[in-house]
């Protein structure tokens, strides 16, 4: 099968929360309203030369020559959103994310990790925004460039290394302040440790490990036994210089912080500082089957 390579800008765009709106607008309204936007959105990607690679129920995937195409097409379907929907009272929003590098073309789809990555930028994006890539601002000109802020530095699903990400400011009364520099995130979030103790095992999330198992699976990161552990209970992640404790157990997880604080989650997630203990299943008591502890620690070098 013919495969060739290429350099593009790849955008994804989606209508956000299609599921709420079905059940505001009913079925059928809500139907042509999904349609509409692909309609708006694949008319915004001609205008400015690109090309519709495919759509997925209310997604659009398309590609443009250059990212300064991409950008200016993105930001005339969020216009066009507001102006011909919104503006008639429909209460429908889209967001988009967006990428340029190498592309691998079959037929007529795209693949490799620069469309993954845009699909990232999509999954980072809230209802009106467009959010693309450090390197992708490298490669537009200097007024689409002045278009654009920095707005994280962050760990992206799929890919090993940090992304800075900026926000396309595509509403000219949008003045919200910028965040510090790529570089003085990064130093910020390598500097910290998460230690996970439990009954001699230790393990540390952080920049080189990202995410800790817990639970009775075998598999697990830290294998804790107990009839109330689910195989898989519980998950530590970190994140932009934050841990993150998920519950996905049946019975839940307690975490008791040094100051006495104690929270239970089940199928949620909490923000873990300091240091305490978490109890899987039960209430977290010290020197139990069921307890590990957690302390953050700190480089002091930074």
């Amino acid at each position: 099968m013919p495969q060739r390579s290429a350099s593009l800008a790849v955008v994804f765009a989606d209508v956000v929360g299609s599921t709420r709106l079905y059940e505001q607008l009913g079925d059928a309204r809500a139907r042509d309203t999904v349609a509409r936007c692909i309609e708006v959105m694949t008319k915004a990607t001609q205008l400015h030369g690109g090309r519709v690679v495919k759509t997925m129920g209310d997604e659009v995937l398309a590609t443009f020559a250059s990212s300064a195409a991409a950008v200016e097409a993105s930001c005339r379907m969020q216009m066009m959103i507001k102006e011909d929907m919104r503006g008639a009272g429909v209460p429908v929003d889209i967001r988009i994310g967006l990428h340029y590098g190498p592309v691998m073309e079959e037929e007529d789809d795209v693949f490799g990790t620069t469309v993954h990555t845009a699909n990232r930028m999509t999954s980072q994006a809230k209802a009106q925004q467009i959010i693309t890539t450090g390197a992708t601002v490298d490669t537009l000109p200097a007024n689409l460039q002045g278009a654009t802020r920095q707005i994280d530095f962050a760990k992206v699903k799929g890919r090993s290394d940090g992304i800075a990400l900026f926000e396309v400011l595509w509403q000219r009364d949008d003045n919200t302040a910028m965040l510090p520099t790529i570089e003085g995130m990064v130093g910020e979030t390598s500097a910290k440790r998460l230690v996970l103790r439990y009954q001699g095992q230790e393990f540390v999330v952080g920049e080189s490990a990202t995410q800790a198992t817990l639970g009775r699976a075998e598999d697990s990161d830290l294998v804790v036994k107990d009839t109330l552990i689910s195989r898989a209970h519980a998950r530590v992640e970190y994140e932009r210089g934050r841990f993150t404790l998920y519950d996905e157990s049946t019975n839940g997880t307690c975490v008791i912080t040094e100051d006495g604080e104690e929270l239970y989650i089940r199928r949620d997630h909490v923000q873990i500082k300091g240091r305490g203990i978490i109890g899987l299943g039960r209430v977290a008591r010290r020197d139990t089957i069921h307890t590990l502890s957690f302390e953050l620690l700190e480089d002091s070098s930074d």
